[in-house]
């Protein structure tokens, strides 16, 4: 599990595609602490858990190694990652953590379309817009997860949302360099889907 609190921004420094292009090998430069990246750990990737199957440091600097399988290219951003890509990253949650964001699961339910920004005095707004399937978990006032980032949601208008962003979210996110047309990664609330599941229920 994770928060949603984005703990370093890595970069892809490596991208190996195997057979048929149903997995990909990432290597990923990061800020962490070699020795504290164990082999199976769970690091989210501007939103999605993927697993580390390899680490190590090159000139003093640490990376470590994920698989995106078949599934995870078809359903997030991930397709379109390639050397250069910045990622937020997320370490797993422990117990005693501060929860500073929401409870997230690094899921992503799929992919939400940047409509608009709007540069504010110190803070950016953006519209997307997303699938009626998910929409109808995104509520005013309620989180949901972009990229990783734990958000609060402004406005709902059916399947479009807007969320504003902070300065200091702006400077320690990718969130700066997002732009109208771009595809980010989505997670919706976890406490909204199964409040609606259990309204189905009944």
């Amino acid at each position: 599990m994770f928060t949603g609190i984005v703990t370093d921004l890595g970069e892809i420094i490596a991208l190996n595609p195997t057979v048929q292009g149903q997995l990909h090998r990432l290597r990923i430069a990061c800020r962490y602490d070699r020795a504290t990246i164990a082999d199976g750990a769970s690091i989210a990737c501007n939103g999605v858990c993927l697993t580390v199957v390899a680490a190590g440091t090159d000139g003093g600097n640490t990376w470590f190694e994920v698989d995106t399988a078949a599934e995870t290219l078809g359903l997030t951003t991930a397709k379109h990652w390639a050397v250069g890509t910045r990622l937020n990253l997320e370490r797993a949650l422990k117990i005693g953590d501060e929860l500073g964001g929401h409870i997230v699961a690094g899921h992503a339910d799929g992919i939400a379309t940047i409509l608009k920004r709007d540069d504010l005095p110190d803070m950016a707004r953006f519209e997307l817009s997303t699938t009626r399937e998910l929409a109808r978990f995104i509520a005013p006032k309620g989180s949901v997860t972009l990229d990783g980032v734990s958000l609060t949601v402004n406005t709902v208008d059916d399947v479009r949302f807007s969320v504003l962003i902070i300065p200091h979210t702006l400077s320690v996110t990718t969130l700066s360099g997002w732009r109208a047309g771009g595809d980010v990664n989505i997670e919706v609330d976890l406490m909204a889907r199964y409040a609606a599941r259990l309204a189905e229920m009944k």
